[in-house]
């Protein structure tokens, strides 16, 4: 009998994580890996105490709206799944570590490949010293993401005032 792969261990892991979220669109878990131990675990859901779309209210704002993707955060519910490990990792064990991170449709059930981190998200990631991303693309295939690379190509600038 063949081993999983380390990666898709904890990949299998944070998916595990992702069927605590509350959102109505896409259910994403994330764990915070660092010397092959787990730091912290995150998902997507609404603040401690605040009603939350799946179970409390029912509906999304967002699709209310019609919003697509990746836009208008500020009129979303939840705290996103690395946002939510971030928080509930102390600073020095996030130094050099490995997030990971799987989302699955909620709609389906299905695993949404070719997902990635908001832009602000990225910007938490970064702050933590986080030094690498892996995101889950099917059950097998992952993507690893060096955090340098999102310091290098900065895409918090691009289509902004000219640049």
């Amino acid at each position: 009998m063949e081993r999983v792969s380390k990666h898709n261990y904890y990949l299998d892991i944070a998916q595990t994580v992702a069927e605590r979220a509350t959102c109505l669109r896409k259910r994403y878990g994330a764990i915070i890996v660092k010397n092959d131990s787990i730091i912290a675990t995150g998902y997507n859901g609404a603040p401690r105490g605040r009603k939350n779309c799946s179970t409390d209210l029912g509906t999304c704002m967002r699709d209310q709206l019609g919003i697509p993707r990746g836009e208008r955060y500020e009129l979303c519910r939840s705290v996103h799944a690395e946002a939510n490990a971030i928080i509930a990792a102390p600073r020095d064990q996030m130094l050099g570590a490995t997030l990971y991170m799987v989302c699955i449709n909620a709609s389906s059930g299905e695993l949404e490949a070719g997902t990635s981190s908001c832009m602000m998200c990225k910007r938490h990631v970064i702050n933590a010293g986080i030094a690498q991303v892996v995101v889950r693309d099917t059950k097998e295939e992952y993507r690893i993401i060096n955090v340098a690379d999102w310091i290098e190509n900065d895409d918090s600038l691009s289509g902004v005032f000219g640049y």
